[in-house]
């Protein structure tokens, strides 16, 4: 910003600080509240748990079909 555009900018009434205000309310009444940002988090945490429980079952499938090794006859 120039000096001449910065003498010439003043804060009362102006445009910028009170779209700035405006948006910055906007913002804040959008956000969710702290009860809800915690349900959410808990939600993709069951979400992921969700992803490891189909993961796990797919290992002990895949697991089941292999030979568990060879039977040797002990003396």
């Amino acid at each position: 910003m120039s000096e001449q555009t910065a003498e010439r900018h003043s804060h009362e009434n102006c445009f910028c600080c009170e779209a700035s205000a405006s948006i910055g309310s906007f913002i804040r009444s959008v956000l969710p509240s702290e009860e809800a940002v915690n349900h959410f988090r808990q939600a993709r945490i069951e979400v992921l748990k969700g992803f490891r429980r189909i993961i796990d079952d797919r290992i002990d499938h895949l697991g089941r079909n292999q030979p568990k090794g060879t039977k040797v006859t002990v003396e």
